[in-house]
């Protein structure tokens, strides 16, 4: 951006609404805010400080720019401000962490056939929803005993009432559909099937249900048909399952509601919603927030509540909240809109609705809490491992951690890997692999030197390069070099680095005759741990991880070697063919399983070559 005088930037403000987007000295976008006067709104972040947050203040002291979209009314600017913070994420505005959706229960009632189907939308397309729901797992439950209940087809043909000529699927001949695929029941027979199902989601007939499948089951047991009554007994308890999730938190039926509360101290915030549905409670949720210094509970609210009904599918006709916000009225005005019904914000004072409040606010508090106490103990696993480490080696910091090791079986395909630990986390996007070529043999240091060597020389050149587009993971060296082994493994890292001129601490992780980790090799000296301290745990982490990548890489390699070897000695199948059922088969013996039919459908086998690779193992069985 050239010269942008902000003073005389001010003095050009439109007295109209609209949206403007702060800019720092990066071309980032840091703030996006809505205003009914943008001349007046904007005009305030840049006046005397009195009274604004240390949020507001860090923010204005990093803004370089501005710019703003005029709109015709409040109400488009609100709209537009959402669209901007979802799209930009703005560092200085509270932003919602979560991006969920919730699941519906659809019932394709324009079909002539109806299904019942799992959605994550809700769209105007004639079909019956039910929903939201909180649990994904709950309504893939809810389907399929409605499936098993009511015999509703699941497959996606188009019927008409007549035979399609295809043959049943499986839950025909399991006794879970009525398979109108083959024209066995009318539209009408059907859908009582359909009417069931639906009262079923209302609530209106599980005690009916429940009779029917009474009766089923003990005629089943008379008939000493034991395995169908089983059955039967367990769809009894999942509709028992669902009728007990119904919990009637109102009085008035027909009521849709979020109870939404809030709970927050420093930084971070939740909020808890309680989603009632017709009266009835069908689940809850909570969602974190990152927030401002300063930034009051009502101010986060507010922007909660925006953002969050920016998104979902579904809005109901209150929300009741914790406390007054405020936009609360234009609020209500755009989720009028949006849903095609009154909306309404409120905050309750007494009755059910301030019990429900209460205790939606003592739920946000405890995921607060206990969110707050794992990221103490998060951080005591990783950064503060990471602290101990450098304490030990009397080293000022510790950020980024590598391991290296070496996995060969005598000699045989030798490989080394490197492992990438920042902060105390492992960071799997940066483990390489190296496959071992200038050593021939079980030598582990030899192969070392070599995987060392390559993998600074490579960090080193593209250092030089200067382009700081394509640095990768070798372009960042770490704070601390970890060899897997004592004195040998260390000396041959340090004459590496000596020999490249780099001044990078390393130290060994010895272990003891049992092979567990007893210390640190470091400077000439083995340096005992505390094995019940974070730092400890940390490092026998690393140490087992770079193992094992050396050893999964080995072992892919290894396999490949086999099968290589193997395919090569059948008649007819040469590089292209080996590569087709390398690719479809996983083991050899998955290989030597397959009949001739298998093996020919295989993309570049024809009949000759599948007789070939079954004559090949059968006939050296």
């Amino acid at each position: 951006m050239d010269f942008f005088d902000i003073q005389e930037e001010l003095k050009k403000l439109p007295d109209s609404p609209g949206v403007y987007l702060m800019h720092n000295e990066q071309d980032e976008i840091i703030y996006v805010g809505k205003a009914i006067s943008l001349k007046n709104r904007v005009r305030q972040y840049f006046q005397s400080s009195r009274n604004k947050s240390p949020k507001i203040l860090r923010m204005v002291s990093n803004i370089r720019w501005f710019e703003y979209i005029l709109t015709d009314s409040e109400l488009e600017a609100l709209v537009l401000e959402n669209n901007l913070i979802k799209e930009h994420q703005p560092r200085y505005n509270t932003m919602l962490k979560d991006g969920k959706t919730y699941p519906y229960i659809k019932v394709t009632i324009h079909e002539p056939y109806p299904r019942i189907l799992f959605s994550r939308e809700r769209k105007k397309d004639h079909a019956r929803y039910f929903g939201p729901y909180t649990s994904s797992e709950s309504v893939k439950n809810t389907i399929d005993l409605l499936h098993k209940l009511f015999k509703i087809r699941t497959c996606h043909r188009a019927l008409d009432g007549t035979a399609t000529g295809q043959r049943p699927c499986l839950n025909y001949h399991l006794g879970q559909c009525s398979a109108p695929c083959q024209g066995t029941l009318s539209r009408e027979e059907y859908r009582e099937q359909i009417d069931q199902a639906l009262d079923f989601l209302e609530g209106r007939n599980y005690r009916q249900v429940e009779q029917i499948l009474t009766e089923r089951m003990q005629k089943a047991a008379e008939n000493m048909d034991f395995e169908q009554a089983a059955q039967i007994r367990d769809l009894m308890f999942g509709v028992q399952k669902i009728r007990e999730k119904q919990k009637i938190t109102a009085s008035n039926q027909h009521e849709d509601r979020d109870i939404i509360a809030i709970a927050a101290e420093g930084c971070d915030a939740v909020v808890q919603v309680f989603f009632v549905r017709d009266g009835q409670m069908i689940g809850r949720d909570h969602f974190r927030l990152s927030v401002g210094e300063g930034d009051s509970t009502a101010q986060v609210l507010n922007e909660f509540v925006k953002q969050f009904y920016a998104g979902t599918p579904y809005i109901p006709g209150q929300l009741l909240l914790m406390e007054p916000i405020a936009d609360s009225r234009l609020i209500e005005k755009w989720l009028t809109e949006r849903r095609g019904s009154k909306v309404v914000c409120q905050v309750p004072q007494k009755g059910e609705k301030a019990r429900l409040m209460a205790l939606a606010a003592k739920n946000a508090k405890l995921v607060l809490d206990q969110g707050r106490e794992k990221a103490r103990r998060e951080e005591q696993r990783t950064l503060g491992a990471c602290a101990e480490i450098a304490a030990l080696l009397s080293l000022p910091e510790i950020r980024r951690m590598e391991a290296f090791d070496i996995s060969n079986i005598s000699g045989f395909e030798s490989v080394g890997s490197m492992v990438v630990f920042e902060d105390g986390k492992a960071k799997r996007s940066d483990y390489r692999k190296f496959r071992i070529r200038s050593v021939t043999g079980p030598d582990d240091y030899a192969s070392m030197r070599e995987v060392l060597t390559r993998r600074f020389l490579h960090g080193l050149e593209e250092q030089n390069a200067g382009d700081d587009t394509a640095l990768t993971s070798f372009s960042r060296f770490p704070d601390l070099i970890m060899m897997d082994g004592g004195r040998g493994q260390v000396n041959i890292a340090l004459s590496v680095l000596q020999e490249l001129k780099l001044n990078i601490p390393v130290c060994g992780m010895v272990k003891d005759d049992h092979h567990n980790t007893r210390g640190l090799y470091y400077n000439n000296i083995e340096i005992d741990i505390d094995t019940h301290s974070e730092g400890f745990r940390l490092i026998t982490r690393i140490q087992d991880e770079a193992h094992r990548f050396a050893i999964e890489y080995h072992r892919s390699l290894r396999g490949k070697s086999q099968v290589h070897s193997v395919l090569d000695e059948i008649p007819g199948i040469g590089p292209t063919r080996r590569k087709a059922l390398m690719k479809n088969f996983r083991s050899l013996d998955e290989i030597r399983e397959a009949s001739e039919e298998q093996l020919a459908e295989i993309p570049g086998m024809n009949r000759k070559a599948a007789e070939s690779v079954y004559r090949f193992f059968h006939n050296n069985k």
